[in-house]
């Protein structure tokens, strides 16, 4: 783990993926220097903002001047806030508006938002015109530290989440720390849990970090808030450079995701269960079923769920608001997961904190009684 990043002091991580390789800028107020790197890697080029209702109204006028300021010239369109807009019918809004608007495949994307924006735009980037560039500006800590970073696009299905996408690099990814000060607490927390995530997977010594120093990231003292993100992007950089596409490693970065999709799925995607919600219980599912399986210190699931909990996150099914289906029923929606394979379950599980691994053909009879047990408390 490297040491902390002054306060202040802006950094840059590259996404090594040869002629597609870039960079993720982490820093305050960078959202000012969106026009000058947008001229600097496109010039010439216009760019089509994507965003939603919310950040629309709290961001795009800045967002429009600092693209002005370098004579890009910018169009707009905006979709309804939360997880609902991953859909057909917006995607097909977002493609006809872009090419409404004449963005020629010389011209950018601009995906301004959280997580579900940037799946979005950057889905629609790949589709439309047969693939436009995108440069991602996540406005929520889980998109800075995930979703923006290593070309994961996609939309919902009604049979489950991010089933229909594309993976399509963005050619740049701007980290303005100082969006995320105006970010509500719950939707904060929900981004820390891809945070935590990292080191559960793969730093024990992160994890540890994390559980002395949350309180800074949370309120953004000493820097701490800019080196959870930068050490979090360095890590999913370096999984992606070595399997861009999920064949292997890049499959770690699922970690609580197939518990937490089903969760999610569940939930209606809504405001019942945000995804970062979703993937924290998933995680605590995912310790706690390593342990069962007695290839986990039963220990360090108990640490993982605290140091979740003490951040306000999920860590119990019970703590589903409207409660899920039973076992058969989240059974069924895991089946659904993209980790599947000719029908048999993929997990990511864990040998201890920091220490992850594939998991594949899990015994579906195992995860039942897991479920049921814990369904049961």
């Amino acid at each position: 783990m490297t040491a902390p990043l002054r306060a202040g002091e802006p950094t840059t991580v590259g996404v090594a993926l040869g002629a597609r390789s870039y960079d993720i800028v982490i820093g305050r107020g960078l959202l000012a220097s969106l026009g000058q790197r947008v001229a600097a890697l496109k010039p010439g080029a216009r760019a089509a903002i994507v965003t939603d209702a919310t950040v629309e109204r709290l961001l795009l006028e800045a967002t429009q001047t600092a693209l002005g300021a370098a004579g890009v010239g910018a169009t707009h369109v905006s979709v309804p806030a939360g997880e609902a807009s991953k859909s057909i019918a917006m995607f097909e809004r977002v493609c006809d508006a872009l090419i409404a608007a004449r963005i020629e495949r010389g011209d950018v994307v601009v995906a301004l938002g959280g997580g579900v924006v940037g799946d979005l735009a950057g889905f629609c980037a790949a589709a439309v015109r047969r693939g436009l560039d995108c440069v991602q500006v996540p406005t929520t800590l889980l998109a800075q530290v995930d979703s923006s970073v290593g070309g994961k696009t996609a939309i919902n299905s009604r049979h489950g989440k991010n089933l229909i996408g594309a993976f399509h690099q963005p050619i740049l990814v701007v980290a303005d720390t100082a969006l995320l000060d105006t970010l509500p607490i719950r939707e904060f927390r929900a981004g820390y849990a891809e945070v935590a995530k990292y080191g559960l997977l793969g730093d024990a010594g992160f994890f540890a970090w994390l559980e002395a120093n949350a309180d800074d990231v949370f309120a953004g003292r000493a820097g701490a808030r800019e080196h959870a993100i930068a050490t979090s992007c360095r890590m999913k950089a370096e999984i992606v450079a070595r399997d861009e596409r999920e064949t292997g490693d890049r499959a770690l970065l699922n970690l609580g995701h197939t518990f937490g999709h089903a969760f999610e799925a569940a939930a209606g995607f809504s405001e019942r269960l945000l995804h970062g919600e979703a993937v924290a219980l998933g995680m605590s599912l995912a310790f706690d079923f390593s342990a069962r399986l007695g290839v986990a210190p039963p220990s360090d699931a108990e640490r993982v769920k605290r140091h979740l909990a003490s951040a306000g996150l999920p860590t119990h099914i019970s703590d589903v608001r409207g409660g899920v289906p039973g076992g058969d029923g989240l059974m069924d929606l895991m089946a659904q997961d993209k980790k599947v394979r000719r029908g048999r379950l993929t997990f990511i599980l864990v040998r201890g904190i920091g220490r992850a691994y594939v998991a594949p053909d899990v015994d579906p009879a195992e995860v039942r009684a897991f479920l049921a047990d814990k369904l049961g408390k």
